[in-house]
């Protein structure tokens, strides 16, 4: 994903620059709200969530005994819950559940065609599916987990059609190895893709800043580790498109750095130009060649863009004069970017093209009425805009459409900020204190469910990946 904010900007760059320093010196802080998705605010702003999901099928992960697979079918059922994209059905337990029944093999064949799938029957019997039963417990699909030697098996089951949709073969790191769960979560992924013909989400992570360093979290909250490698106050950080790297804003002496480093080696790189003044909030365009962010000086903070490929020619994109402009998102097709102007007196969201021409407001709102937003990233498939806005003294995460340039408010408990856009264009993970406390949470725009993704107080400012696709070799 692209971008980062810092968060609000009321003001000349003085403003911005002690909001900086107010950041770096952040503690948490304890705000609990009684408001409800009933709150009011004047025309051009729908507020509460209304959610209107479609049926999502029944899933079941059949049950296993032995292989040494609980790991990894634990792993996957988490995925396959967290996707929001089926009802996970829980069976029984003890003995009451058939998994399946004999049945006899075709005559002068060693395997069965079942739906769109090939069972091995290896002998006079083979083991199916008892499809009726699953049927009845409201299962639209079965996944089967299993092992044959170092492999790995999963096989899903289409109940309709009483047959195998897909069968995928891996050879998975060791439990321990750096590499295993996110090879976990891509055989959850395959799984997703079999059944709905869409990617998941499971292999993905999450960065985000505690204690002026840089962290990353997979998306089910496993497997934290501090990935900046740097000694002083990191911020900011931003994916770059192919997961590989991320940029993020190194602070020092009131002025910000930027950097570029790698996530396999931690190699990091100084991008040129850079330092001599307030330099912060990056972001990726879509190719990676080119890095855009905010500069703060005397005269203001202004846009600018860089080839990171080539570290070279540095173009300044906005001249506010009178007005700040920062924290920009590029839209998926690199044609236009998102960003925040003081222009209208309060910070709101605007629009512009790539090479900074015809610069105009982006989402709504009402003088007078409606609070500062900001920190504004691009859906990954350019339907949507998020951002935060003040209401009556407290932020809350809005999402704008932009097609219609309508805006809609997603939360009303709590403070909610800094909302960062899964690959799907249907999860967002954000920073909210509904706990008592500052914390990431992810939400589901589709069903309306949220739930924590981190629960230590402190983190803030996440960035969610694009799908992480270094995988091992597959067989389907």
């Amino acid at each position: 994903m692209t971008r980062r904010t810092v968060g609000r900007s009321e003001g000349r760059t003085v403003i911005v620059t002690a909001f900086l320093v107010s950041l770096l010196s952040f503690g948490p802080t304890v705000r609990q709200s009684d408001c409800q998705d009933t709150s009011a605010i004047d025309r051009g702003v729908r507020i509460g969530i209304i959610y209107r999901p479609g049926v999502r099928p029944g899933l079941v992960m059949l049950p296993r005994t032995g292989m040494g697979l609980d790991s990894i079918r634990t792993i996957v059922a988490r995925d396959l819950d967290y996707s929001d994209r089926f009802e996970v059905i829980t069976l029984p337990g003890g003995d009451s559940i058939r998994l399946a029944t004999p049945s006899a093999a075709p005559r002068g064949t060693g395997t069965r065609r079942s739906g769109s799938g090939t069972t091995a029957t290896g002998g006079a019997q083979s083991r199916t599916l008892n499809y009726p039963l699953y049927q009845a417990l409201g299962a639209d699909f079965a996944l089967d987990i299993t092992a044959a030697g170092d492999t790995t098996v999963a096989t899903l089951h289409d109940i309709a059609a009483a047959g195998i949709r897909r069968t995928v073969r891996v050879k998975l790191p060791r439990p321990g190895d750096p590499d295993f769960r996110q090879a976990v979560h891509r055989l959850a992924d395959q799984a997703v893709q079999a059944a709905l013909g869409t990617p998941g989400i499971a292999a993905t992570r999450i960065l985000f800043v505690k204690d002026g360093k840089v962290y990353q979290i997979d998306q089910d909250g496993a497997d934290q580790k501090l990935v900046s490698s740097t000694d002083r106050q990191a911020m900011s950080p931003a994916w770059g498109a192919d997961g590989r790297h991320f940029a993020y804003m190194e602070f020092q002496a009131g002025k910000g750095w930027l950097y570029l480093q790698e996530m396999a080696t931690g190699k990091r790189t100084a991008v040129s130009t850079t330092g001599s003044a307030l330099d912060f909030t990056p972001a990726f365009s879509p190719d990676g060649q080119t890095l855009a962010f905010s500069r703060a000086t005397e005269e203001g903070t202004d846009l600018y863009t860089i080839n990171v490929k080539n570290n070279c020619c540095l173009r300044r994109l906005t001249v506010g004069r009178f007005s700040d402009n920062l924290s920009p998102t590029f839209s998926p097709d690199g044609q236009r970017i998102a960003f925040v102007s003081t222009r209208p007196g309060l910070p709101q969201i605007y629009v512009m093209a790539a090479d900074g021409t015809d610069q105009q407001l982006f989402a709504p709102f009402d003088y007078g009425v409606t609070g500062s937003s900001n920190a504004p990233e691009w859906s990954p498939d350019g339907q949507s805009v998020a951002f935060h806005r003040d209401v009556a003294g407290t932020l809350q995460v809005f999402v704008l459409d932009v097609r219609t340039r309508t805006v809609r408010q997603l939360t009303s408990v709590g403070r909610n900020e800094d909302p960062t856009w899964a690959p799907d264009s249907r999860h967002l993970a954000f920073v909210s204190d509904r706990s008592g406390y500052r914390q990431l949470w992810i939400i589901d725009l589709d069903t309306g469910r949220i739930r924590p993704l981190l629960q230590q107080s402190g983190a803030r400012l996440p960035a969610w990946s694009p799908r992480l696709t270094e995988a091992p070799s597959t067989t389907p």
